[in-house]
């Protein structure tokens, strides 16, 4: 086989696709990215048996064949390359890959042992890629970090002909966020367990292409879902979908919450910070709001200790609360917005946090995304 191709192009597809890669694969086929070519256009493919990439090329001067190298030691050469058309040959155990006076010679691996892609499951529906890949950032920060719990590692996708919602939560916070979309059926419902790296890999390379992305699940009737796919731009990518599903986080959301805080989010993530410079990883932030404003403090009684006052609006009870201070200032900044609200029912039970407009000309709608967080034991 043989093909050129643009070097800037040819090194976007294959390091896209080399990032997919296993580290440390189970067989060393596996860390291989296959290339195929055939009728004018190149295919380059890579596959774990978790997650699929593919991606097409249109390219000239072709010869049809495929043949495996290491896709990551090919993404380093080509990124590494002079901006010149690429010229790529192989035959037998080499393939050699000539750009202006530079050439290279890569060892094959054998194809025959190179499992076969996952076909891409039929079209479920489309979502706008850049509303998708925020939705997905936000909601992903939420999932846990605990193979021993494999439910809570997973972002829960929940397709319907009313909307899209992804979820997510590591038992000590949770996020949903609720977007738009254009399922291809009205009576849609179909719920999936998608592992958050998967699902945030996926999102943020297909969100920075223009137009939508289709999303892909096998139809019901040929059994459990057991993999989801993405398409856009010339781009296919699936992952497999974890078992079960998270428990209801929606019945944790209150009706209504007698106390609410309203604080300008920009200074509370830089006060946040400051103050938890005294403290270590495991330790707490404590907020305490009233008609003084709101203080935040850290530190302990033996420990250094840190406090910054800031002002605040409220409705209801004065009120203290703490929280680990990575889980609050990762929550302040997925909400994006200028005001944060802090709903209240119990300061022993999770708070709500959402986003406000801070003025009327402000028309961003903030109401799509919420985040709760589980506050800890005031300790001083």
């Amino acid at each position: 086989m043989k093909f050129q191709v643009d070097r800037d192009v040819f090194a976007e597809a294959v390091s896209w696709t080399a990032k997919s890669l296993p580290a440390r694969p189970s067989v060393p086929v596996l860390a291989g990215a296959r290339l195929t070519v055939g009728e004018g256009s190149l295919t380059i493919s890579g596959f774990d048996y978790e997650i699929s990439t593919e991606i097409n090329l249109d390219i000239s001067g072709e010869s049809s064949g495929s043949t495996l190298v290491s896709g990551k030691l090919l993404a380093e050469i080509v990124k590494a390359l002079p901006n010149k058309p690429v010229d790529f040959q192989s035959e037998g155990s080499h393939a050699e890959l000539t750009c202006g006076s530079a050439r290279f010679t890569l060892p094959t691996m054998p194809l025959e042992d190179y499992p076969n892609l996952p076909a891409m499951p039929g079209t479920i529906g489309t979502v706008d890629a850049t509303v998708f890949a925020n939705a997905v950032a936000q909601t992903a920060i939420a999932a846990g970090k605990d193979e021993t719990l494999p439910t809570m590692t997973g972002v829960q996708v929940e397709m319907t002909g009313s909307g899209l919602a992804l979820l997510a939560t590591d038992r000590y916070r949770m996020a949903i966020r609720d977007i738009e979309w254009s399922p291809t059926e009205s009576d849609t419902n179909v719920t999936v367990l998608v592992p958050a790296k998967a699902l945030s890999d996926a999102a943020r390379s297909l969100g920075a292409l223009a137009g939508p992305i289709t999303i892909h699940v096998p139809e019901e009737s040929n059994g459990p879902v057991g993999m989801i796919g993405f398409a856009a731009g010339g781009r296919r990518t699936t992952s497999r979908v974890l078992d079960g599903q998270l428990p209801k986080l929606r019945s944790l959301v209150q009706p209504s919450y007698p106390t609410k805080l309203r604080v300008r989010t920009s200074e509370l993530i830089e006060v946040v910070r400051r103050v938890a410079l005294v403290t270590d990883r495991n330790s707490q932030v404590r907020l305490q709001f009233g008609e003084d404003g709101l203080i935040i403090e850290a530190g302990g009684a033996e420990d250094a200790k840190a406090s910054e006052a800031m002002d605040c609006l409220y409705e209801g009870e004065p009120g203290r609360m703490a929280f680990n201070p990575g889980y609050l200032i990762e929550g302040l900044q997925a909400l994006s917005s200028p005001t944060t609200v802090f709903s209240i029912k119990d300061t022993a039970k999770p708070i709500a946090l959402s986003g406000e407009a801070q003025s009327d000309d402000d028309e961003t709608d903030y109401s799509g995304y919420l985040y709760m967080l589980q506050p800890l034991r005031w300790d001083i």
